[in-house]
């Protein structure tokens, strides 16, 4: 009876650790796309990434996919790619607009995807034709139980 009652301890601390994990890899600021994109909003610009989530699931990225200055982004369609050890995935666009920045680095250093997701291994800068589309997004915390819940699926 004691080594089962340990046993539970043991695993509601495991669980416990394990789901604590999940939030600290969202940052509180930003907006997030239900593909696993980010955005940071600054006036009409947008910084577009993609989330600790989906780097830490797609693994070691060795190629990101950028599109051209100037190239036109649609709210929910692709722009460009992600590929990684294990799978490529599409990089979805949250907002609509122009292309107005893409980040060169990503060219020799794909890893700082994997390593800076939400700093040094942003996507593209866009300048947003609809600021409306940010209401379809979700907050930080609507995000985290979107990311629970995905997982809890698999």
């Amino acid at each position: 009876m004691a080594s089962r009652l340990w046993a539970s301890r043991a695993a509601s601390h495991l669980r416990i650790s394990a789901f604590h994990r999940g939030f600290s890899s969202v940052v509180k600021d930003l907006k997030y796309f239900d593909s696993h994109e980010w955005v940071k909003v600054d006036g009409k610009s947008a910084t577009v990434g993609i989330t600790d989530h989906a780097q830490d699931h797609l693994g070691d990225v060795v190629y990101v996919e950028l599109p051209e200055v100037g190239a036109p982004v649609t709210h929910g369609s692709s722009f460009g790619a992600v590929e990684s050890v294990k799978a490529t995935s599409d990089i979805n666009s949250p907002v609509s607009g122009k292309v107005v920045e893409v980040n060169e680095k990503l060219n020799s250093s794909p890893g700082l995807v994997n390593a800076s997701p939400y700093e040094n291994g942003w996507i593209i800068k866009v300048e947003m034709s609809n600021e409306g589309e940010l209401n379809n997004l979700m907050d930080s915390d609507k995000y985290s139980k979107f990311c629970e819940e995905e997982d809890a699926k698999h």
